[in-house]
């Protein structure tokens, strides 16, 4: 689902979730529906929205929320049982807070990692609160018993009072709270929040390298998927009069990441058509068929044909099936020849050339986001007795290098020479083991990539660090919502298209990098040209005042490397630069000075004419050895 959905397009999506909540009533009971079925799915589902915003669009599987779906249960359970609350519908809302704030101190704990450990992590988790509920705190939560008598809640209107018993009375509060927990989360997923979320999970590395405090953001994501969590066990307790121990056990961790894979992540509705199938299947597996403890087996059977037959879940299968009928429907009667170089077609190869022309002649040099303040004197940036050890081992040593305002500087040195560290060391990607880097008189050592970044200095890779299963104009997106809105803000209910001045600059940005014939194209369909250039692009998006390029010319053809150049000449102007990359004749043709490094160290330091002539220069390359790829 992409988080540039249109108005339109939501508002359809969220009335026709309102039509099939109501109609499901009058329907399902033909069919010999359960309604107490219905009323679990609709628990299950409202469970797993959180987790598929943490999951699905943030990337952060998570073991551990039966943890805070048992916490929001119990509050709410022991508010309406033993301390004598009058308010259900009240006691729900303090379980749901209670949840997510138990959510924001484990976040805080569990996301100090990433990948396999957070996921550990998570599961140590459910196990401490499982073992809490039993032993500790079995006074509170009743032990093995649980809690019973939990209430069921009534609304007051005035001129009459509604009572949600049990059944399809119940039907319509659970129907309500999943239609409110949908229409939220759609409004965050389409929020600049969503679209960080998604960043996040495709390439966390650059969501921080372009300006967004991606901890803070998967914090955010944490604790929202608690909050859904600790409603959806309050409604559990509520739905079966009782608050069961087994809320807290691992199974029920597993079961909602099962029900989201057959349903599909990243969808929002998965986790809802997983709860259908799964517990539909339950019932007829152990109901009509009699199969008892085995309909765990068949169930298993049946996820692992799903999971290997449709990978992104039923809807996520349902919308290739429509993407290819449509493919079909709109497929001419002599499809267009692609071409090789480029994997675009005739059509687009045009509307390229023209828009990389048009962009030489017409492109306006974006301005700075941060420009130096006229009473600022001193150089851009300058790096004093700066070092990196690895151990034993000298990556950098005692580098002094200065760049001025407006300079456009190259980086040239053979394989091995510390170039790619000491950019690292600028970027602040990696400490240095001592000295001190000071940008626009500002000391940054020690400070975050994401930080500097705000402050103006940004950086494109030598291997491209895009997201690649976005599109190119939601990647430049990604860039230009550090700067409009800061390294982190909690817009969640806004929309994308009330943030001023953001097509504007993802527009100018296209333009500057020439891929406006592309706009709308997933990454992963990009030539590997236009991947550079995207890879740039990511870096300009957000107005450095300082932009270092590393390696842009790497892995181009001919053709590319000639159309590139031109590409850097015309960004470079009125912006300071500096540029590492092995094609000296392209770097010689573009800087105005050269500092070459050599194991560690600047060698030598100069106008392009008289690095050429450099006796020490031609001994490093050993007779001018020019190619290469570093280390």
């Amino acid at each position: 689902m992409s988080f540039l959905m249109s108005r339109k397009r939501a508002l359809l999506l969220e009335t026709l979730t309102a039509i099939c909540l109501i109609a499901v009533p009058f329907v399902l009971p033909y069919l010999d529906a359960a309604p107490n079925t219905v009323n679990r799915i609709l628990v299950w589902g409202l469970f797993g929205i959180g987790f598929d915003i943490l999951f699905g669009y943030t990337g952060l599987l998570s073991f551990g929320q039966s943890a805070f779906y048992g916490t929001g249960g119990f509050v709410a359970a022991y508010l309406l049982t033993r301390a004598g609350f009058p308010h259900v519908i009240t006691a729900l809302v303090i379980g749901m807070v209670v949840a997510a704030f138990v959510g924001y101190l484990i976040g805080l704990l569990a996301l100090r990692r990433t990948g396999i450990y957070f996921a550990m992590i998570t599961v140590a988790i459910a196990e401490i609160f499982y073992f809490v509920e039993f032993n500790p705190l079995s006074a509170w939560t009743g032990g093995e018993n649980g809690l019973p008598g939990v209430p069921t809640p009534s609304l007051e209107l005035g001129f009459t009072t509604l009572h949600f018993t049990s059944g399809w009375a119940l039907y319509p509060f659970l129907a309500f709270c999943y239609f409110v927990g949908i229409v939220i989360a759609l409004r965050i997923v389409r929020s600049p929040v969503g679209a960080i979320f998604t960043a996040i999970r495709e390439n966390p590395l650059r969501a921080a390298a372009v300006g967004h405090s991606v901890q803070a953001y998967k914090l955010t994501a944490f604790v929202i998927a608690a909050a859904y969590a600790g409603l959806a066990g309050g409604l559990l307790g509520v739905m079966q009069a009782f608050m069961p121990p087994d809320a807290f056990m691992f199974d029920t961790s597993g079961q909602l990441i099962m029900q989201t894979a057959i349903g599909g992540r990243g969808t929002l509705f998965g986790p809802l058509v997983g709860a259908a199938v799964w517990l539909f299947l339950q019932d007829f597996l152990q109901g009509t068929l009699g199969l008892g403890a085995a309909w765990k087996l068949v169930l298993g059977v049946v996820f692992v044909l799903l999971v290997c037959f449709l990978r992104q879940g039923i809807i996520g299968g349902i919308a290739d099936l429509y993407r290819l009928l449509a493919g079909k429907r709109a497929a001419p009667a002599e499809p267009q020849e692609e071409a090789a170089a480029s994997g675009m077609t005739a059509e687009e190869e045009q509307k390229a050339a023209e828009a990389q022309s048009a962009g030489m002649r017409a492109a306006a040099p974006m301005p700075a986001r941060h420009p130096v303040p006229e009473t600022f004197k001193g150089p851009i940036l300058q790096a004093t007795g700066l070092s990196k050890h690895y151990g034993g081992v000298a990556a950098n040593v005692d580098i002094e290098f200065t760049v001025n305002q407006g300079e456009l500087r190259g980086i040239i040195g053979p394989n091995g020479a510390g170039k790619s560290t000491f950019f690292k060391m600028l970027t602040c990607e990696v400490a240095p083991s001592s000295g001190r880097i000071v940008f626009e008189g500002r000391d940054i050592t020690g400070m975050s990539v994401t930080d500097v970044c705000q402050l103006g200095l940004t950086k494109s890779y030598q291997v491209n660090q895009l997201f690649n299963s976005l599109t190119v104009r939601q990647n430049l997106t990604i860039a230009v919502l550090a700067e409009l809105r800061g390294k982190f803000r909690l817009d969640m209910l806004s929309s994308l298209s009330g943030i001023p001045g953001l097509d504007e600059q993802v527009v100018r940005t296209l333009e500057l990098v020439n891929l406006t014939a592309r706009t709308d194209t997933p990454v992963s369909q990009l030539a590997y040209g236009e991947k550079r250039r995207l890879e740039v692009g990511l870096a300009l998006a957000s107005s450095p005042t300082l932009l270092l390029l590393d390696e842009p010319l790497a892995g181009m053809s001919p053709r590319e490397r000639v159309e590139t150049v031109k590409l850097l000449k015309s960004i470079a102007k009125g912006r300071t630069m500096i540029i590492i990359d092995h094609d000296m004749d392209a770097l010689f043709e573009l800087a105005e000075r050269i500092t070459v490094l050599q194991e560690g160290r600047v060698l030598v330091e100069g106008t392009p004419d008289e690095i050429k002539g450099n006796a020490k220069v031609q001994e490093a390359y050993l007779g001018g050895v020019h190619e290469g790829v570093e280390a």
